[in-house]
């Protein structure tokens, strides 16, 4: 049984590689190709920075946000605008922007912070003021405040 188990073992190697390759990555590509995940709304992405309304209240949300999660023995003072911000598409953006910091025990630092925020209510803009309507999905840059 020994001398055989090398050779099972190959057979049964190239029948799984076979399988996949004929029968399992057709599939995958057809359904990659399909409109299954394809999200329609008036909102592209692109590649680019941008400057919108909706990419101006996304940068007002992160900030808010920052400024409830720090503590009050911080002075923290945001930029008027952000770096950059794009649009990922279907409402979601990330936001590149600056934040000046004073502590009570440290000089004034400057941080740099990404955030990535996103629109809940798609292509109805009435929500968009109020922050019950936005998610954020993430936030770096700030770990060591």
């Amino acid at each position: 049984m020994k001398k055989y188990s090398i050779i099972i073992f190959v057979v049964a190697l190239a029948t799984l590689l076979l399988i996949q390759s004929k029968v399992i990555m057709p599939f995958v590509y057809k359904v990659v190709q399909s409109d299954l995940f394809l999200v329609d709304s008036k909102d592209p992405g692109g590649q680019s920075p941008i400057s919108t309304p909706l990419t101006g209240l996304a940068f007002l949300h992160c900030n808010n946000y920052i400024k409830s999660k720090l503590g009050p023995d911080v002075s923290i003072n945001f930029h008027e605008q952000p770096l950059n911000a794009w649009s990922l598409g279907n409402y979601q953006y990330i936001v590149n922007a600056e934040i000046d910091i004073t502590s009570a025990t440290e000089s004034p630092i400057t941080k740099k912070y990404v955030c990535r925020i996103t629109y809940k209510n798609g292509d109805n803009d009435e929500g968009s003021l109020d922050f019950e309507n936005w998610s954020i999905e993430g936030l770096s840059g700030l770990d060591s405040i």
